[in-house]
C-alpha cells in the first residue's frame, strides 16, 4: 500500500473512532464474505462494520486518543463502529458469534475506555435504551396519574358533599338556616314578628318616667 493510501486509511479510521460512540474489536477468521455481508445488514444503522489492517488501527487509535486496545490488534480483525444505540449493537455482535461462532468479540471501547470481551457481553446483556426509556417514562407517567388523583380526590369527595346537600336542601330548605330539618317548623322572617311582642320593651320604660313626674310633683 502507497504511502499517501496508508494515511488516507489511517485518517478515515481515526474519523471513525471519532465519530463513534463506542467500538467493538472482532476477530472474523472463518467467515464467509456473504457472512460478513449478513453481519453488516443485522447490525443496520446501529453500526458499521469495517475490515481493518491491525498496524493501521494501531497508528489510528493513537491519534484518536484511545489507549488500551493495542493487545486486541491482532489476527484478521474488524471493528464495529457503533453510531446508534450501543446496547443494540452488542446485542447484534453477541447473537450473531452465537449463531457464527467463528466471530469472535475480542473486546472494544466505550466512552474512550478499553472494554475486554466479558464487558462487552455483559453491555449486551443490558436493555435496549429504548426500552428503558420506555421504562422510566411508564414510571413518570404511573407518578404523574398518583399525584393527579391525590391533588383531585379532596376536590372531588367536595363536590359530592355538596351535591348531597344540595339534594337535600332541595328537598327541606331549613338545613340551610340551620334547622333540624323538620318539615313542620316553617321559618319566620324578623320584620314579620308580632308586634304585641316588642311592645313589653317600652313599657317599664313609660312606667319610670311616670315615677319620675309624681316625685317632682
Amino acid at each position: 500500500m502507497a504511502r499517501a493510501d496508508k494515511q488516507a486509511a489511517v485518517a478515515e479510521i481515526v474519523d471513525s473512532f471519532n465519530d463513534s460512540a463506542g467500538a467493538v474489536l472482532t476477530e472474523y477468521r472463518g467467515l464467509t464474505v456473504k457472512q460478513l455481508q449478513d453481519l453488516r445488514r443485522s447490525l443496520g444503522e446501529n453500526a458499521s462494520y469495517a475490515v481493518v489492517k491491525n498496524t493501521l488501527a494501531k497508528i489510528a487509535a493513537s491519534e484518536a486518543g484511545i489507549s488500551g486496545v493495542d493487545d486486541l490488534l491482532n489476527g484478521p480483525t474488524a471493528i464495529a463502529f457503533i453510531n446508534g444505540d450501543v446496547v443494540e449493537a452488542a446485542k447484534g455482535l453477541r447473537d450473531f458469534a452465537k449463531a457464527n461462532p467463528t466471530l469472535v468479540i475480542k473486546g472494544g471501547v466505550l466512552d474512550g475506555k478499553p472494554l475486554d470481551g466479558s464487558e462487552i457481553a455483559k453491555l449486551a446483556d443490558l436493555e435496549s435504551r429504548e426500552v428503558l426509556m420506555g421504562k422510566l417514562a411508564g414510571a413518570m407517567l404511573a407518578s404523574l396519574s398518583q399525584a393527579v388523583y391525590l391533588l383531585n380526590a379532596p376536590l372531588a369527595q367536595a363536590a359530592r358533599l355538596a351535591g348531597a346537600l344540595q339534594a337535600k336542601a332541595e328537598q327541606d330548605p331549613s338545613i340551610l338556616a340551620g334547622g333540624a330539618g323538620a318539615a313542620s317548623a316553617e321559618p319566620v322572617a324578623a320584620d314579620e314578628a308580632p308586634a304585641e311582642e316588642a311592645a313589653p320593651v317600652a313599657e317599664p320604660v313609660a312606667e319610670a318616667a311616670s315615677d319620675e313626674e309624681t316625685a317632682e310633683a
